[in-house]
């Protein structure tokens, strides 16, 4: 019996076949949690302190202004010292992360991002003592910014 003769084409069509198969392109509230976990170590967030700024309907998700600030002194003892903002079920959950000093004077930052379809939106601050606080909102978006 003969062996067939497969060459570089036929493999690089499989292959291309291969990456085109369906799969999930969105993240979980789960994957949002163990992203935020993995970057707080144990911490566990308040809520309080951090107002995240978004619309309530997004007619186009593939530009979403946002805003977010946190209240604090900003003095060399007591200062913001990062900021995540994570998309809950986007492809990717990690949208942003703003890092400061007391220097900054103040902590807030405006940005833009892409929202692949109605979900909650997170803001997660980290202070300079360990401790962290929290913010949630949902955002509904009408026409997907991630492909969808």
């Amino acid at each position: 019996m003969q062996k067939p003769d497969i060459g570089r084409r036929t493999v690089l069509l499989g292959l291309a076949g291969l990456l085109t198969l369906p799969r999930s392109t969105y993240a979980t509230p789960a994957q949002a949690d163990a992203a935020i976990a993995k970057l707080l170590a144990a911490v566990k967030a308040s809520t309080g302190r951090v107002t995240l700024r978004l619309p309530q309907i997004a007619e186009n998700g593939n530009t979403v202004q946002f805003s977010v600030a946190v209240d604090s002194p900003m003095t060399d003892t007591d200062y913001v010292k990062t900021v995540h903002v994570m998309a809950e079920e986007n492809p990717a959950p990690e949208v942003a992360s703003f890092y400061f000093t007391p220097a900054n004077g103040k902590a807030e930052a405006t940005m833009r991002m892409r929202l692949a379809k109605t979900q909650v939106v997170r803001a997660v601050a980290v202070m300079s003592d360990g401790s962290v606080f929290e913010c949630r909102q949902e955002v509904k978006v009408t026409i997907g910014g991630c492909g969808g």
